[in-house]
């Protein structure tokens, strides 16, 4: 008897445990993606509007959803963060990413820290790590919305598969014609396998699926590096809850519904490029200072010692220790430019374009 009660004492206990790294793993989340949302927020002056029913609104950041995001965008990752930090679920969002961004330093070591997904985007090797990241899910003490998308608890899953270029776009609608599926003239075709494995993986657990269609006023072509430089944007975001139960649970009439959502997404990026606006009402959610406190924080604690470091080298007068200094501060300057040439859409991946066709 007594050691039956050691084994369940010792299974509780390694439950609170998990638990508790679970939180912790959701506030280290929060206050790392917070440096990303200042970054938009509060140095640039980016403001995100929201389009979106307010029957729905008033259940944003308090229900478990799985969100679908266009990705046409350099900065749609930035956007959608700043979404879940307003709703307060920003320490609970994962993405689902490609294989080699876990490779960038910094960024991808980051995001590997952060527990984020990376697959390879071959089914037959990831269907294991990304149904038993959906499992974990089950589990997340906190809230958490799952944003499906191509390339964040969020867990992020770009349906395409890949950002949105010209060329994937002409390859993706000689496919739609083949299949005779309708043609699309803002996104490409989406993956329906990923989404449909998510949707059953997550029934039970999550309350809705978020429609989320994302584009900026005049035409504009925002930049991470416009953001470094303080440019500011004018994002739209229209939001459409749609409750799970609604989606097909059999695999055919799921990848169909998934295709008619596009479609319908399709239709209101083009009345937003004739028109300006999504339809429906528009609100901002209330901005939360706590991203740009975290911010501050931070480079206060390590702007501290550089200045100590520097009046100390200055005050030294070594010519060397400081031709030294300055290579150092321009190969950092160099290597962070480069970490933002990886999110350029001009060098996105080949993904989705046929090898003949590079």
């Amino acid at each position: 008897m007594s050691v039956r009660n050691a084994v369940f004492k010792l299974i509780e206990l390694s439950h609170h445990a998990g638990s508790v790294w679970a939180r912790y793993r959701h506030k280290r989340t929060k206050r790392l993606g917070q440096e990303s949302v200042a970054l938009l927020e509060w140095w640039s002056g980016t403001e995100v509007t929201l389009y979106t029913d307010p029957e729905n609104y008033r259940l944003y950041g308090k229900e478990n959803a799985i969100v679908v995001l266009n990705h046409n965008f350099e900065i749609d990752f930035l956007c959608g963060w700043t979404f879940c930090d307003r709703f307060g679920v920003l320490g609970a969002s994962k993405c689902l990413a490609k294989k080699e961004l876990s490779y960038l330093p910094v960024i991808g070591w980051m995001w590997y820290f952060l527990e984020m997904v990376f697959i390879k985007r071959k089914w037959e090797e990831d269907k294991r790590n990304f149904v038993q990241s959906l499992q974990n899910l089950r589990d997340y003490p906190e809230n958490f919305w799952v944003s499906h998308q191509s390339t964040s608890q969020l867990f992020l899953l770009h349906c395409e598969g890949t950002r949105f270029t010209e060329e994937k776009h002409r390859v993706s609608m000689e496919v739609a014609e083949k299949k005779s599926l309708p043609k699309l003239k803002h996104h490409l075709l989406p993956r329906t396998k990923g989404f449909w494995v998510a949707v059953q993986n997550l029934r039970g657990t999550v309350a809705a699926v978020y429609c989320c269609t994302l584009n900026f006023r005049n035409n504009e072509t925002p930049t991470l590096l416009g953001v470094l430089n303080g440019e500011k944007y004018h994002p739209d975001l229209y939001v459409r809850r749609i409750p799970l139960e609604s989606i097909p649970e059999d695999e055919a009439e799921c990848s169909a519904w998934l295709h008619k959502l596009y479609q319908e997404k399709d239709k209101f990026q083009e009345d937003y490029s004739q028109t300006g606006c999504f339809p429906g009402p528009k609100v901002t959610p209330p901005c939360r200072p706590w991203a740009l406190i975290n911010w501050l924080g931070w480079t206060c604690l390590l702007l501290y010692p550089l200045c100590l470091l520097l009046v100390q080298l200055v005050n030294s007068g070594s010519i060397l220790s400081i031709l030294a200094t300055v290579a150092f501060c321009a190969a950092v300057s160099v290597g962070v430019r480069w970490m933002i040439g990886q999110t350029e859409i001009k060098r996105s991946s080949s993904y989705g374009v046929p090898l003949n066709n590079k």
